[in-house]
């Protein structure tokens, strides 16, 4: 995969992960991005309180300018986000940061995770389309971006013919350089990943 430029967005999201990919797509989609773009969660800890910013990887400098010139020409709010300011948000990109002070630390964080590839829960990454119903580990790392599958309780990765039954939620996260979907056994010896489609209420934020 070659070097991406990363745009972070934080809106202090602290709602569930679910929601917040659906803001992750939407965001996407009102911001243009390429069919190939890498769009992450991340968790931030720093602030007032803990909640949810976003990163978007693209593999072309004017793709990423343009996408920051969207965000920070709607003053301080979302694009699509109806009349008025919208949702206040920080950005960031290099070097560069707009919005309010704790937000825009918030997508730096999330940009610098994902830039170094340490951190960050993927939600849109080539071939994510592709990745539902059932198919084997092999299949999945041939059609999409996801490096690795590991298995809970196993030292040993997935074997390539091993079953994974998507549940149409594929979510791998960046682990030391490569994106890795943790997955768990299930029945009949297959595989499901690891986070669930619907998490609970009490969860929905880790």
């Amino acid at each position: 995969m070659s070097e991406p430029y990363v745009v972070g967005v934080d809106t202090g999201y602290t709602g569930a992960l679910r929601e917040a990919d659906h803001l992750l797509r939407s965001l996407a989609a009102e911001l243009g991005l390429p069919a190939d773009v890498l769009g992450c969660t991340h968790h931030v800890r720093d602030g007032r309180r803990p909640h949810t910013a976003l990163s978007f990887a693209v593999p072309s400098e004017h793709a990423a300018r343009a996408a920051w010139r969207r965000l920070t020409e709607t003053g301080s709010g979302t694009p699509g986000a109806g009349p008025g300011p919208g949702i206040p948000l920080g950005a960031a990109f290099g070097d560069d940061r707009h919005g309010p002070g704790e937000l825009a630390a918030g997508a730096a964080h999330a940009a610098a995770e994902h830039g170094t590839r340490t951190g960050g829960r993927a939600v849109l990454y080539p071939g994510s389309g592709a990745v539902t119903g059932v198919l084997t580990v092999g299949r999945l790392l041939e059609v999409s971006a996801v490096d690795r599958v590991t298995v809970l309780g196993s030292p040993e990765g997935a074997a390539p013919e091993a079953e994974l039954v998507t549940r149409d939620h594929v979510r791998p996260e960046w682990r030391e350089g490569r994106l890795v979907l943790a997955t768990m056994p299930a029945a009949g010896g297959a595989l499901v990943p690891f986070e669930v489609p619907d998490p609970t209420p009490c969860c929905a934020d880790h």
